[in-house]
């Protein structure tokens, strides 16, 4: 049987996504009538915290090099937004697609995340800066390496 039933959210749970930075840390996204994204521990079943998007959340990818989650959303926005974890301050919106955001997947060097969307495109966001050479944290003044341009689209038919 399931070590916990997690009844929180109060719509169809549409995103999973583990933390790779701390240990049983998981987030969840909610639909329409939730449009939460929530976090959770594990190993307790513990409910950490939950911010309303404001809109439906159908996936979530993490940052692999900081403390950032990537969401895609629905109604009624059709975008991606990029949060700073904890605090979950919103770093940047990312615009482009014309229906729901269906699909996420980031490119194996962790740089690029693609989405996938009902408008039959594919579009890819060079919105996870790798850290650079030195090791160090980026400054504000580099936030253009996580540039929200959009490097591609491809319509799918």
């Amino acid at each position: 049987s399931a070590r916990f039933t997690l009844t929180e959210h109060q719509a169809a749970v549409k995103a999973l996504a583990w933390s790779p930075h701390e240990r049983n840390l998981l987030a969840t996204g909610g639909g329409t009538a939730d449009r939460c994204i929530k976090f959770w521990n594990s190993r307790t079943g513990a409910l950490l915290n939950s911010i309303d998007t404001g809109s439906q959340v159908c996936g979530l990818q993490w940052n692999p090099f900081e403390k950032e989650i990537l969401s895609s959303h629905g109604f009624a926005r059709n975008q991606l937004c990029l949060w700073k974890y904890p605090t979950m301050a919103k770093v940047k919106e990312l615009d482009g697609h014309t229906a729901r955001v269906l699909h996420m997947a980031c490119s194996p060097d962790g740089s690029t995340v693609v989405s996938a969307a009902a408008d039959e495109t594919l579009r890819f966001w060079n919105v996870f800066a790798p850290p650079g050479k030195s090791g160090s944290k980026r400054s504000s003044d580099s936030q253009g390496a996580r540039s929200n341009k959009l490097s591609r689209t491809m319509h799918i038919r």
